[in-house]
């Protein structure tokens, strides 16, 4: 069975938009799939990493192709220029609303001008030539599904438009975060009235089109599927994200700690990794460690690896003195080598339906986890089924602090207290999952599953 994958970031490309579809390239082979790859020659990324090009087996075809897409640096220069309601992209509120911004201002024809241009997001500019290409490969390599991954959201486009040119091609559309309620308020490039009438536009239309729709969580399964009621309810499916380190074995996790105490000695480390942005929003994990007594305060070291897409943010961070340290922006393989010399690994989400995809790298790693998360969201819930850390409600300070200061409290006693369920982690493991999504496209393309 031969399946065309479309996605718009995938290695050289590096940022966490690339983890889902490049372990589909990697997993999907042993299930007997031949995969073909189609994505951005020259997306827009946080980074550059080739490395995990040389993972994939030497069946894997991959296909690039032109965007008209701006530079990263210059699409979040746009974005910071036209957002000046708060929550957009700096605002360090405690929860980000989830009703839509005021429009922008009237008076500032340019702001409007762009913000309009680029919808549904600044990707759109890669559509004509990713379908064009799309079309010809599946002619050329008799391609038997097609399987579209978002974000970027504008690419969901495509699955209309392949479908209307290939009706009879089975189409899957993948949803590596929810839309319309979550990630247009909390991290859009725009959300003015207009956006939102074409984003609702585009999503409705392509789930008609797509023969199956898969989430990465099973809210936004409910979110979705909610949505389009005249849709069969067995069209939409909720296959994870994954980690992609070994299987951590109890033994392993309790050796990994008390060498972590010993490298540490008296300091208590909570590492972020990944980027600082909308949803992530550190400031009530920032105000919780400032309220707590001198004494507990001075043996905590915030360390965040990753990109910050504000400048507020980092001056906001910055207020900790030294109870922080920025690291920036590193490969991915290299922002995982920090897990080993870290007490606790710091999540932060206020997102009630999506999951961070470092949720399962911190899985992967056996490491306890310190969450401030929305106590609605899956994330609350998986770290409570498989027993991976402590997580507070991140509308709750007192909560936080709480949380900081009992992890402070437990540090030495670690290798003892955090007994994690290794067996519930390991559902997680990309391996696994690749052999549910390769069952899954099997029957959507009207094949028996093996």
């Amino acid at each position: 069975m031969k399946i065309l994958l479309i996605t718009y970031s995938f290695p050289p490309a590096a940022g966490v938009g690339v983890h889902r579809a490049l372990s589909l390239a990697k997993y999907l082979p042993a299930s007997g799939l031949d995969v073909h790859v189609l994505t951005a020659k020259n997306a827009a990324a946080v980074g550059q990493d080739s490395r995990p090009l040389a993972t994939l087996p030497p069946s894997v075809s991959i296909h690039r192709t032109w965007t008209a897409d701006l530079p990263f640096g210059v699409r979040k220069a746009l974005k910071r220029l036209m957002s000046k309601r708060s929550g957009a992209t700096g605002a360090l509120s405690s929860a980000p609303s989830r009703s839509a911004p005021a429009p922008l201002r009237r008076d500032n024809v340019l702001k409007r001008l762009v913000a309009n241009l680029l919808l549904p997001d600044p990707q759109v500019g890669w559509l004509p030539f990713a379908l064009r290409a799309a079309n010809r490969l599946i002619r050329s390599n008799s391609i038997d599904l097609v399987l579209v991954t978002v974000p970027p959201f504008s690419a969901a486009r495509l699955v209309t438009k392949l479908r209307r040119k290939n009706p009879g091609l089975p189409t899957v559309l993948d949803f590596r975060d929810e839309w319309l309620t979550s990630t247009i308020n909390l991290v859009s490039f725009n959300n003015n009235a207009r956006a939102l009438r074409i984003a609702r536009s585009t999503e409705k239309d392509a789930v008609a089109a797509a023969t199956s729709v898969v989430c990465a969580t099973e809210a936004a399964v409910r979110e979705i599927s909610a949505r389009y009621p005249e849709q069969p309810r067995e069209k939409f499916h909720c296959i994870p994200n994954g980690f992609d380190t070994p299987v951590p074995t109890e033994a392993e996790v309790r050796t990994k700690i008390k060498e972590v105490i010993t490298q540490t000695n008296d300091q208590i480390v909570l590492t972020y990794l990944g980027s600082v942005y909308g949803s992530t929003d550190p400031g009530p994990v920032i105000e919780a460690v400032k309220s707590l007594e001198p004494a507990v305060r001075s043996r905590l070291l915030l360390r965040f690896v990753g990109h910050i897409e504000d400048e507020r943010y980092r001056q906001h961070l910055l207020e900790l003195g030294a109870q922080v340290e920025l690291i920036g922006f590193v490969p991915h393989a290299e922002a995982l080598r920090y897990m080993g010399s870290t007490t606790y690994l710091l999540l932060i989400t206020h997102d009630p339906i999506n999951v961070s995809a470092k949720l399962y790298d911190y899985l992967g790693a056996g490491l306890p986890i310190l969450a401030a998360v929305n106590k609605d969201g899956d994330v609350y819930r998986i770290i409570q089924e498989t027993h991976s850390g402590w997580a507070a409600d991140i509308a709750s300070p007192s909560a936080i602090k709480e949380l900081l200061e009992n992890a402070v409290g437990r540090a030495k006693h670690l290798d003892n207290d955090f007994v994690p369920d290794v067996g519930k982690i390991a559902r997680f493991h990309r391996s696994c999952l690749a052999e549910r999504y390769a069952a899954l496209l099997k029957t959507s393309a009207g094949k028996a599953t093996s």
